[in-house]
C-alpha cells in the first residue's frame, strides 16, 4: 500500500499549497468581491464622502461581456472608515461571470478625484474549490451522470477492494487529465487535429493504466488479483474519458483540469466506498430472493442517486 500512502500524501501537500497560495491569488483578482448573490464589496483605498457614496446614480454596474446591460443598484452601505462600500442589488448576480463597477467622479474630502473602475469576479481559489466540490458531490459522475457503472457494480462488493480501486482510479484520472490537457492544448489544437482527441486521450489513459497494472502486480499482488479484469477496463471507462473530453470542451486551464480530475476521482471513490459499505451489510440482511445480488444493488444505487440530488444548487461562495 506504499503507492496509496504516497498518493494521499501528495494530495494533502497539493491542497496545503493551494490554501497557502489562495490569499495571493485572491489578491490579484481585483479590488472588488462578491459578498452574497445580491451584494458586491469594493474598496476605494481612501475615505470617500458619505453623501457621494450613498448616491446610487454614481455607480454603474454591468457584466463585462454585456456592457450595454446595466444592473440597477438598490442601495449602498459605507463602512465606518468610509473606505469600503457594499453595493446591494434587487436581482441576483451571476457569480460565475465578471462584473465591472464604474464609480463616477469619486469625491473625497470635498475633492473630486475622477472616475474609477472595479473588476469583480470570484477569486481563483473560489473557482477551483467550487469546481472540486461540483465534481465530487453536485455533479457526481456515478450518482448524477450514471457513468462508470460497470466497474462501480463489479468492484463495490467489499470495502477493501472498493478503496483500492477508488485510489487507483483517482490517481489515473488526475494524471491522465493533466497530460491530456497538455497534449490537447499544445499539440492537437496547435496542429488543428482536434478530431483525434478521443484516440489520443484513450492512448494517454492506457499508458497510465498499464503503469499502475505493472506496479500493483509487484507491490500488492492481493489487490491486483481482487481487481482482476476491472483494472484493465479503466482504459476505456467512460468516466476516465469524460474528464479530459469535458476539460477540452469547457476550455479549462491546467489547474482547472487538474482539480476537475481530482474531484471526479474522489467522487467516484466516495461512491464506491458508500456502495461497498451497504453491500457488505446486505449480505447479512433478509433480502427477497428476487432482489438478491445485482437487483438490490441497483435499488440501493437509485436511493444514493436521490440522496445526492440534495446537493443540487449547493454553493459555498
Amino acid at each position: 500500500m506504499n503507492i496509496c500512502r504516497f498518493a494521499m500524501k501528495a494530495a494533502w501537500v497539493f491542497l496545503l499549497l493551494l490554501v497557502i497560495a489562495s490569499p495571493v491569488i485572491a489578491e490579484t483578482a481585483g479590488s472588488g468581491a462578491f459578498k452574497k448573490d445580491k451584494e458586491i464589496e469594493i474598496s476605494f483605498g481612501i475615505p470617500v464622502d458619505e453623501s457621494w457614496a450613498k448616491n446610487t446614480n454614481n455607480f454603474s454596474v454591468f457584466e463585462k461581456p454585456d456592457p450595454d446591460i446595466k444592473v440597477a443598484v438598490e442601495s449602498v452601505e459605507l463602512d465606518s472608515r468610509r473606505v469600503t462600500a457594499v453595493l446591494k442589488f434587487k436581482e441576483s448576480l451571476n457569480l460565475s461571470s465578471e462584473y465591472v463597477v464604474e464609480a463616477k467622479d469619486v469625491s473625497s474630502e470635498g475633492k473630486v478625484l475622477g472616475s474609477r473602475e472595479f473588476f469583480v469576479k470570484k477569486g481563483q481559489f473560489q473557482i477551483l474549490f467550487g469546481l472540486l466540490l461540483a465534481a465530487m458531490l453536485i455533479e457526481n459522475f456515478v450518482f448524477t451522470k450514471y457513468l462508470g457503472l460497470c466497474i462501480f457494480f463489479g468492484v463495490s462488493q467489499k470495502k477493501e477492494t472498493a478503496v483500492g480501486m477508488g485510489i487507483t482510479f483517482t490517481l489515473v484520472m488526475v494524471l491522465s487529465a493533466i497530460i491530456s490537457w497538455a497534449l490537447y492544448t499544445y499539440v492537437l489544437r496547435a496542429l488543428h487535429l482536434d478530431f483525434l482527441k478521443i484516440i489520443v486521450f484513450i492512448g494517454t489513459v492506457a499508458i497510465f493504466v498499464q503503469a499502475v497494472d505493472t506496479i500493483l502486480r509487484k507491490v500488492n499482488p492481493y489487490l491486483f488479483k481482487k481487481l482482476g479484469v476491472y483494472l484493465v477496463l479503466i482504459t476505456t471507462n467512460c468516466i476516465i474519458l469524460a474528464v479530459p473530453l469535458l476539460n477540452a470542451d469547457r476550455n479549462y486551464g491546467a489547474f482547472e483540469s487538474l482539480i476537475f480530475g481530482l474531484g471526479a476521482g474522489v467522487g467516484f471513490a466516495i461512491a464506491m466506498f458508500l456502495m461497498a459499505s451497504v453491500r457488505e451489510k446486505l449480505e447479512l440482511a433478509r433480502v427477497p430472493a428476487t432482489f438478491k445480488g445485482l437487483p438490490i444493488a441497483f435499488v440501493v444505487t437509485g436511493l444514493f442517486a436521490l440522496a445526492f440530488l440534495g446537493f443540487s444548487g449547493l454553493s459555498i461562495f
